[in-house]
């Protein structure tokens, strides 16, 4: 059974998804602030978070960019929930490493389709054990670590998707909009600009390895080797 961290100061809220969570299955707990949910998420290692922006004593983006931050919980799916649906507001959700963006007041039925599509994607991004090596880049896709001439680089699951989805097609240009759909799934609407940042952090990441990653003028990215 899969678990949902619910991290929601609205009480009626939380237990209301909560109740839809298990009714398709799911294991729930709930944290109805922020330092608790953070705890939790640390404690439990939970398949998936459900993160309300607006939090008593901890901003949600704040919870976000410390799990997205840590070895041990960057694999941690995070979908955001939160009353704010501007389009900036998407944007720094997305670049604190969230996985996906609900705003409220949404339907439960959208949720729950949400949360699947989250999951299946995670799974979809756990491969039979292999090792790529690219010059002084390793990456292992199953252990879901990267290595620069034997130096771990720790990355946010956004950051180790974008250099997956570069590393699994050497040589070949992406678009930024083939990245944000490969990344980011169908369900994220935005502009192009998230995808430039989170290359920008993911070479800086890299080191010397970040020169791997090429800029197509007028086009999009590419992973190649000198």
């Amino acid at each position: 059974m899969q678990t949902v961290l619910i991290i929601e100061d609205e009480r009626d809220l939380a237990e209301l998804v909560s109740f839809h969570l298990e009714q398709e299955g799911f294991r729930s707990i709930i944290a109805s602030d922020g330092a608790t949910g953070l705890s939790e998420a640390k404690r439990l290692h939970p398949d998936l978070v459900l993160l309300d922006l607006m939090l008593p004593g901890m901003m949600g983006t704040e919870i976000c960019r410390i799990l997205k931050g840590s070895e041990q919980t960057a694999g941690i799916p995070v979908i955001m929930l939160t009353a704010k649906g501007e389009e900036i507001d998407r944007v720094v959700g997305f670049e604190m490493g969230a996985d996906d963006y609900v705003v409220k007041p949404f339907s439960t039925r959208e949720l729950m389709l949400r949360v699947r599509a989250v999951l299946r994607r995670k799974g979809d991004a756990s491969p039979a054990s292999t090792v790529i090596t690219l010059g002084e880049l390793s990456i292992d896709t199953l252990r879901h670590l990267v290595t620069v001439a034997g130096a771990e680089v720790v990355l946010t699951s956004t950051e180790y998707k974008l250099l997956m989805n570069l590393a699994e097609r050497v040589g070949r240009v992406q678009s930024r909009e083939i990245l944000l759909q490969n990344v980011w799934g169908y369900n994220y609407f935005g502009d192009t600009r998230t995808v430039d940042t989170h290359l920008t952090r993911l070479r800086t990441k890299l080191g010397p390895a970040g020169d791997l990653i090429r800029t197509v003028r007028g086009f999009g990215y590419k992973l190649e080797l000198s």
